[in-house]
């Protein structure tokens, strides 16, 4: 009888040396391939336009197309709405200012804030399109809509590393636009683009007047165990960190004067809504930064989810709210400026 059967010596061995195997191969899958499933569209074609970037004249609007060089030498294909008095005239109650109609163009991209816009890790820069409109026709500002190495028409392939030199590259290219450089800059990250904010914001301070932050998680490391539950005990072989709650890395944290904006999605299945609530402490609690609770404005929408929360009632009055204040204390600032140099 114990010739057909395997001893339980053999079971145990079989099984130990199964268990080994998948856990090698996870723990490959995670080190090795996680750049395509942390960035998935810059190695695959999604949505019916087959990964194609829409571009802001197939929305009728007025715009400049751009590319960006970065320091090591790929270029990035972004798109600018500037701002212009004949715009059609759209409003949604607290979202919208006014004043403007008798200033000419020129004025008026000078005196209205400059949103520069980061996505999340799916899609591309011409799916938020829709969402650069609101900001350039409703919220009045000018918008640059950033495209990610590897991602739509820009070249290179996407890491973290990449994304921050984008990053400072879309900022560089902010600040030295004669038209825009003394505007006051605000930050609109998504997803994995609100960790390219806070990344960005931290190491500039005083360069940024406010940022608004959808969705965001703490760090890719603490994620992984959420997402992919399998790959949970490999998660610190996630060599593509962004900590964003500043864990494992030297965090110079997000400067006292930058105005904080945190929409939250309470029906998001991807990221955990507690990681947007331990940003919160962190912007309010941080020894280092010190940020005045009044600047972090925490806004949950119960019925909003990972890739829906734009469409939850009162997300755009909220960020029509946030600019309107950003814009107000800038001027104010200007006026002070002004005043000390007589």
């Amino acid at each position: 009888m114990s010739s057909f059967f395997p001893s339980l010596y053999t079971v145990a061995k079989g099984a130990f040396a199964t268990t080994v195997g998948l856990g090698t191969l996870s723990a490959g899958l995670l080190y090795y391939g996680q750049s395509y499933l942390i960035y998935p569209s810059a190695f695959t074609k999604i949505g019916e336009d087959d990964g194609v970037p829409s571009k802001p004249a197939s929305y009728g609007l007025h715009h400049e197309l751009v590319d960006l060089k970065t320091k090591d030498g790929e270029t990035l294909k972004c798109y600018l709405l500037l701002q212009k008095k004949d715009l059609p005239q759209v409003a949604i109650e607290g979202a919208t200012e006014s004043g403007y109609s008798e200033m000419a163009d020129e004025q008026l991209v000078s005196q209205r804030p400059t949103v520069i816009m980061f996505h999340g890790n799916g899609g591309n820069a011409g799916h938020r399109i829709p969402l650069g409109m609101m900001f350039q026709q409703v919220m009045r500002c000018n918008v640059l809509g950033v495209e990610y190495r590897g991602y739509g028409d820009s070249t290179g392939k996407p890491s973290e590393t990449g994304f921050a030199i984008d990053a400072v590259t879309a900022l560089e290219f902010v600040r030295g636009d004669a038209r825009l450089r003394n505007t006051p800059v605000i930050l609109y990250g998504q997803s994995i683009g609100g960790a390219v904010s806070i990344d960005l914001t931290s190491r500039f301070p005083g360069e940024i007047s406010g940022i608004i932050l959808e969705n965001t998680f703490l760090s890719l490391r603490l994620l992984v165990p959420h997402v992919l539950p399998f790959l949970g005990p490999f998660s610190w072989l996630c060599h593509q960190r962004w900590e964003s709650a500043g864990l494992g890395k030297e965090y110079k944290g997000i400067p006292s004067e930058t105005n904080v904006l945190l929409l939250s999605g309470q029906s998001d299945t991807l990221v955990p809504p507690q990681h947007m609530k331990y940003l919160r402490k962190i912007f309010n609690e941080n020894e280092v930064n010190e940020v005045n609770e009044e600047r972090t404005q925490f806004i949950v929408f119960p019925g909003g989810s990972h890739n829906d929360t734009t469409a939850q009632p009162g997300y755009w009055n909220r960020i029509g709210d946030f600019v309107a204040e950003v814009g107000k204390e800038w001027r104010e600032q200007q006026s002070l400026g002004n005043q000390s140099r007589l």
